[in-house]
């Protein structure tokens, strides 16, 4: 099935620009809406990045705000991790998982190339439960198992977020009770 074929190359090859070949020079939100298409996977023009998602995305903390309405690397590569989990977690597990991991990384750069490597793992293994071969009759059966393994690793994602939330807000107490008695 050719259809299923060009899914599966596409799983297999298409992926986010590494840190160095980000664009090192600062964009206007124009440039930066026009260049976030090429950083994952899209079927439908439907879910494109608009300026008012970037702009509640900054105010909502997961993105640093624009230095003087021009966005570098660091907005790029945030925004291509917001919006590839963004498909998946609310904004506030989102916080929580994005604070967790820049706080775990030397810096921006270490948490977007964890996440490409982490997404390339999950593209190639999503990639290879495709089989250009599928009969029509089989689709249904596939779709049902690609779905029922988002909801699995959505469940157990949801869940390691909150675990992640309840260690943020223990050190936060510790940290408030450390405070008071000095």
């Amino acid at each position: 099935m050719e259809e299923l074929k060009e899914l599966k190359e596409r799983l297999e090859g298409e992926r986010p620009a590494p840190w160095e070949e980000l664009p090192d020079l600062a964009l206007y939100m124009d440039q930066l809406i026009s260049y976030m298409p090429r950083q994952l996977i899209r079927f439908e023009e439907g879910d494109a990045l608009t300026s008012a998602m970037v702009n509640n995305y900054s105010k909502d903390g997961l993105l640093p705000r624009a230095a003087g309405k021009r966005y570098s690397q660091e907005h790029l590569a945030s925004l291509t991790v917001i919006c590839a989990l963004k498909k998946v977690l609310t904004l506030k597990e989102m916080n929580v998982l994005l604070t967790a991991a820049r706080d775990g990384n030397e810096g921006n750069r270490d948490l977007y190339d964890g996440f490409r490597t982490a997404l390339d793992a999950a593209l190639s293994d999503t990639a290879g439960r495709l089989d250009a071969e599928t009969a029509d009759g089989d689709l249904p059966s596939l779709a049902l198992e690609l779905a029922l393994r988002s909801y699995a690793d959505q469940l157990a994602c949801a869940r390691v977020v909150e675990l992640i939330r309840r260690r943020q807000e223990g050190a936060a107490e510790q940290k408030k009770g450390r405070r008071g008695k000095e």
